[in-house]
């Protein structure tokens, strides 16, 4: 009896259980990952849903379409992992707020304005050069996720690590488009 009463009091005291608190589900850095992301895509959408209306080489066309498809779905999931944990998909709009992350990836406006207005004779070259920087953006940002000071939730660890190795073959394929 006194054998059963001992085993009792350590499973109920954890002793010896060998049980741990749960890993949190996500922290600081997810959350500003996916808010600092959303919007890099979105502007990554736009930028490539330019090339559908201008003649540009059919393999570009492709890869654009891809980039499109892509990044729609992921911007889906962040918007749904967020919601889930009860936070906004909208991040603070002080920049300072971004440091951790090494600050806005984002594209200048006024460069996605010049190759929404360019003509059809230089838009490919526009079109490459600002595509490029814009996904160099998307991978720095992801590096932050899954760096030392990163984030905790599985999810959006392994959507960093996707947006690093998809978006570095991206940048290869836009490298090596002659114009």
């Amino acid at each position: 009896m006194r054998v059963v009463l001992a085993v009792v009091a350590l499973l109920l005291t954890g002793c010896g259980s060998g049980a741990t608190a749960a890993a949190p589900a996500y922290n600081a850095a997810d959350v500003m990952f996916l808010q600092m992301l959303i919007p890099q895509n979105q502007q990554g959408i736009e930028i490539v849903r330019l090339a559908a209306a201008r003649p540009v080489p059919a393999g570009l066309k492709e890869l654009a379409a891809a980039i499109d498809s892509t990044q729609r779905t992921e911007v889906d999931d962040m918007k749904s992992w967020l919601r889930d944990w009860g936070r906004p998909e909208t991040m603070d709009m002080n920049p300072q707020a971004h440091a951790g992350h090494g600050g806005m990836k984002m594209t200048a406006p006024d460069l996605v304005g010049a190759l929404r207005t360019a003509p059809d004779s230089e838009f490919v070259r526009r079109f490459l050069d600002v595509l490029t920087g814009q996904q160099q953006g998307a991978v720095e940002l992801a590096r932050t996720e899954n760096g030392t000071d990163g984030g905790v939730n599985a999810q959006a660890r392994d959507l960093a690590r996707r947006v690093v190795e998809s978006r570095t073959a991206e940048v290869k394929q836009l490298l090596n488009f002659k114009v």
